[in-house]
Order: structure tokens, then C-alpha cells, then sequence
């Protein structure tokens, strides 16, 4: 059973139970594209080494509004890239973030066809309730899957996990407190993000943020979500114990994320 909800949340739950409903009624696929690996050696952050830094594309969001839509989720994610991105996140919610798997699928090919190999790492952010949800995402290229610990049960975090990995595709555990992280790990979450922003009020806690990244068992990676608007934000990060930080509408903001990502890169360490 999902624990109970607020408002924020069930604004979002109620329209995705929905979009799952005709998932599940629609024909079944194989899926065209093949998750690509390699997500937790991407991201572990080694001594000394720079703070990883995850981009994000996304049109709009409850937060923050409409976004800028001047470049196409592919051609962001190349520009991402070329700054210094080390993996993607691709908003697939359309109602409240202007996202779908086909803006996934896209950003996929065009990293392809670009780096190869060599491209950053893809995580689907999405509200996942239903396994249905992580076919979709490794359909469209997602090499890792964010689960968000509040919006359903420990059992079927667990689950979900599980069924994450079967399909080849690292699950990403968000969390916000310390019972949420107590489930992500009895989950076996080798990734997990803490999110400076309440998903119940939009409310921006960052001591608690910095207390529950502190908390996480070593050898799991760690990932700073939310907040990070200056290279300055990301180099205060860039002290602590996180292996990773997500950078997401700051960057949305920008027509051409190019310069900002850059000076984010080089606050992170990287040169």
C-alpha cells in the first residue's frame, strides 16, 4: 500500500495512477533500446576527485513554472554534455513537467550517435509506482530509474528495486529523511539522492538535507538534489561527503546552459 499523501504529491499521483492504468491496457513492447551500465562507477567519487555533476532537462515544474524550450531535450542534453555533465536527468512526467519517454528516448539517440560510449549516463525521473514505469524507462535508453521513497511503501520500494536491476537499470533512491533512508537502504541502494526540497510543501531544508546525506552507510553513492543555483552553491557541496549533485532548474532557466554548467563543472573541481 503507498503511505498516505499530500497535497503537493497527490496533485502528481492521481493524474500518473491514471497514465499507469492505460499503460498496463496498452499492447506490450520489447524494448528498443539497452540500458548502458557503468551508473555507479560514473558517479562514485573517489578522494580528491571532483564533485560529479547530474543536469537536467525538464520544461517546467511546480516550483518554479514554465522553463525555457528554446533548445529540444536532445539538443540540451548535447550541450550537457559537452560542458562537463556527468549524467542526465530526463523529466518523462508530462502534466507538471512538461516531460515524456519519448524526450528520454530522444536525448538517448542523440548521445549515441554523438559520444557513443562514451555519452553521460541517463536517469529517468519520474514518479514510479508500477514496474510498467521502469519497462518504459528502459525502453527509451535510461540507464537508472528514480524511485522516491515517500510515494510508496518500503515493500514496494524493495520491489521496485529489484525489478530495476532485472531490467539492467540502476535504481536511484531519493529520500528526504532518515525513515526514508532506513528503507532505501534495507532496499539495497547502492544510489541515493537527498532532496534538500519537501515533494509535500516545495519548502527548501538544507541543514536537514546536509544531516541525512551525512547518515548514509559508506560505499553507497551519495547525491545532493535540489537547490544548487551558483557555481558558488556547488562548490559549498563540493566540501562535504556527496559523491554527486543534481543541478536542474538553474540550468532550465538558461536559453543555452553552456556557460553556467561549465562554471559549475570547475566549482565542482573539474578543472
Amino acid at each position: 500500500m503507498k503511505p498516505e499523501g499530500t497535497a503537493v504529491l497527490e496533485r502528481i499521483l492521481g493524474p500518473k495512477r491514471a497514465e499507469i492504468a492505460r499503460m498496463l491496457a496498452g499492447p506490450r513492447v520489447p524494448p528498443r533500446r539497452t540500458p548502458g551500465g557503468g551508473v555507479i562507477e560514473a558517479l562514485r567519487r573517489s578522494a580528491g576527485a571532483p564533485l560529479r555533476l547530474i543536469a537536467e532537462v525538464k520544461l517546467r515544474s511546480p516550483s518554479a513554472g514554465e522553463l525555457s524550450s528554446v533548445l529540444t531535450p536532445a539538443d540540451r542534453a548535447l550541450r550537457y554534455a559537452a560542458a562537463g555533465a556527468t549524467m542526465i536527468s530526463v523529466l518523462t512526467d508530462k502534466p507538471f513537467f512538461g516531460g515524456s519517454y519519448d524526450a528520454l528516448a530522444a536525448c538517448r539517440d542523440a548521445l549515441d550517435a554523438a559520444l557513443g560510449a562514451a555519452r553521460p549516463r541517463l536517469l529517468c525521473k519520474e514518479f514510479i509506482l508500477h514496474p510498467i514505469q521502469l519497462a518504459r524507462a528502459q525502453d527509451a535508453g535510461a540507464d537508472a530509474a528514480l524511485l522516491i521513497a515517500r510515494i510508496v511503501s518500503p515493500e514496494d520500494l524493495a520491489l521496485l528495486a529489484a525489478e530495476a536491476r532485472t531490467l539492467g537499470i540502476e535504481p536511484f533512491i531519493e529520500v528526504a529523511t532518515e525513515a526514508e533512508l532506513d528503507a532505501a537502504e534495507a532496499a539495497g541502494a547502492r544510489l541515493i539522492g537527498v532532496n534538500a526540497r519537501d515533494l509535500d510543501t516545495l519548502v527548501m531544508d538544507p541543514e536537514r538535507a546536509a544531516r541525512v546525506l551525512a547518515r548514509i552507510r559508506e560505499g553507497v553513492v551519495r547525491v545532493h538534489l535540489s537547490g544548487l543555483g551558483s557555481p558558488e552553491a556547488v562548490a559549498r557541496v563540493a566540501e562535504g561527503p556527496a559523491d554527486a549533485a543534481l543541478i536542474g532548474e538553474a540550468l532550465m532557466r538558461q536559453d543555452d546552459p553552456t556557460e553556467l554548467l561549465s562554471a559549475m563543472v570547475r566549482a565542482a573541481g573539474g578543472g
